[in-house]
């Protein structure tokens, strides 16, 4: 194929790079140039009113002014944008709204706007232009590129057009881009994961395929099932100018073994972290999985520790104040009218020159249920340790609380792991990730050693059962993933009949 697009692109590219830089030099400057712009902006809106945006001059007033928010807090303002009023939490009206799944919210409906937009877009092409000058090699632009995808149809929410964030960043593409992208428009509108996966097979077997991007589960699936349809043990063999992937959504540790046995140990990856309420963050450096916080991506971040967040008046930081190998949960305020949101997730910087940082959780994603308070990183870091010890690996995995054991016996945390390479010996395994955990989390290592908890036990499951059970509720496909952590026992319930044994 012709090699115009990558002698085009190139240029252009490292000048990409020079600015991710550059960016990456000036981040407390931009992150207050964004914080006056958008106070400035949203001044006349109804939030803006409500919460005196024209009387803030400092970010201690801002902080004053306006609380922290969950959608729950900003639930009432969405619905007044539902029912049509203008310049609500940003001026107009949004664009879109993307449908995110919720849990005490149902489904939650996040602004778009004119300004949010091109972000979702731009800043993704930044993150793979930037790591792709690192290489000199923009060649990935000459064949065809897969983009696994929600579906880009909308549906209307009030006056205003909704859908999943991937679906409709899909149809902002360029043109450039666009002539070379995978699936096809109706291929992306099926519904159905298993019938989409299927379709977008056989739309890619024998192209020039060059970049494959999505969520790693959804493309440790894709990959699975092209192999299993061509009789091949590797990506390279069906794709031998496979230059690139990109990742984003979830911790990648827990895939890392699965995407090397099926694209190799070399290929190149680059990590991004794109949220409907916008995109925080993507890899800086093929050296380092780190991701750098997009400072100038119409963002004001602020930090505020988890144990914070339970006080009534919770200490908040800017990007200035944070500190390396603390847990933050992340409060955004954005050019879609965001205010103060806390989207749920946490990070830790391993860097503050540049912002360097690691995704370490999701508020939502814990175990308390005895005052532990055993976050995501910890088990996974615990399980990744275990399976290097035995020579094992996992396709999924989810951790819960027993509380109330059937035998009447001390509660436990209870594992559900769906192996793709068991254990030579289970029990010393159960033995070993056990003393991972405590290792970890010391209020863990305290229960267990009180005899408040006894160890972990450990269910393992038929092959693939969290894909049938994804399947089974309707969340298989698109940007649905299992939570590695829950307080309460909704979803380990659900996956009782998938045990394989105890």
């Amino acid at each position: 194929m012709s090699a115009w697009k990558s002698t085009l692109v190139k240029p252009f590219g490292h000048w990409i790079h020079r600015s991710v830089t550059s960016m990456a030099s000036n981040a407390l400057k931009d992150q207050q140039k964004i914080f006056d712009q958008l106070l400035h902006k949203a001044a006349n809106t109804a939030f803006g009113k409500d919460h005196r945006f024209q009387h803030i001059k400092s970010y201690d007033q801002f902080k004053d002014q306006v609380p922290i928010r969950d959608y729950e807090g900003i639930k009432t303002y969405i619905h007044r944008i539902k029912d049509g009023e203008q310049d609500v939490l940003w001026p107009g009206k949004p664009l879109y709204f993307a449908k995110t799944s919720g849990t005490t919210s149902g489904v939650k409906y996040i602004p778009l706007t004119r300004e949010s937009m091109p972000f979702h877009f731009t800043t993704a092409r930044n993150a793979v232009m930037n790591y792709a000058s690192q290489f000199n090699d923009f060649s990935y632009l000459d064949g065809k590129l897969i983009f696994l995808s929600g579906s880009p149809e909308t549906s209307m929410a009030g006056e205003i057009k909704a859908g999943r964030l991937s679906g409709l960043v899909n149809l902002h593409i360029p043109s450039l881009f666009k002539k070379s992208q995978l699936p096809s428009f109706a291929t992306n509108c099926i519904e159905d994961w298993d019938t989409k996966v299927e379709r977008i097979i056989d739309e890619c077997i024998g192209q020039d395929l060059r970049l494959i991007s999505g969520i790693p589960p959804w493309v440790q699936m894709f990959a699975e099932k092209i192999l299993a349809r061509t009789g091949r043990n590797h990506m390279l063999d069906v794709f031998p100018n496979l230059k690139m992937l990109v990742s984003g959504g979830v911790n990648f540790a827990p895939y890392k073994s699965h995407y090397s046995r099926l694209f190799g140990p070399d290929m190149p990856r680059v990590d991004t972290y794109p949220a409907s309420e916008g995109f925080i963050g993507f890899q800086y450096s093929p050296a380092d999985a780190a991701l750098l916080l997009n400072t100038q991506g119409g963002i004001f971040f602020e930090f505020v520790t988890p144990d914070e967040l339970l006080k009534d008046h919770p200490q908040r930081l800017k990007l200035a104040e944070v500190q390396p190998g603390v847990t933050y949960a992340i409060l955004l305020s954005t050019n879609a009218g965001m205010w103060a949101y806390n989207i749920g997730d946490t990070i830790e910087f391993v860097s503050l020159d540049p912002y360097l940082f690691i995704i370490n959780g999701r508020i939502s994603q814990y175990i308390s249920a005895f005052g532990e308070h055993v976050i995501e990183k910890e088990v996974e870091s615990a399980l990744l340790q275990t399976c290097e010890k035995h020579l094992c690996s996992v396709n999924e995995f989810t951790v819960a609380p027993q509380v109330s054991p059937q035998d009447g016996g001390k509660p436990y945390h209870e594992w559900f792991i769906d192996f793709e390479h068991h254990p030579q010996n289970l029990t010393t395994f159960v033995s070993d990730l056990d003393t991972a955990m405590r290792q970890q989390n010391i209020y863990y290592d305290d229960l267990i050693v009180g005899h408040i908890l006894q160890p972990i036990q450990l269910n393992v499951m038929r092959s693939l059962a969290f894909r049938d059970y994804m399947r089974e509720v309707g969340l298989l496909g698109g940007q649905n993933k299992i939570p590695h952590l829950r307080n309460d026992r909704k979803l380990a319930d659900g996956l009782i009949k998938y045990i394989l044994r105890s």
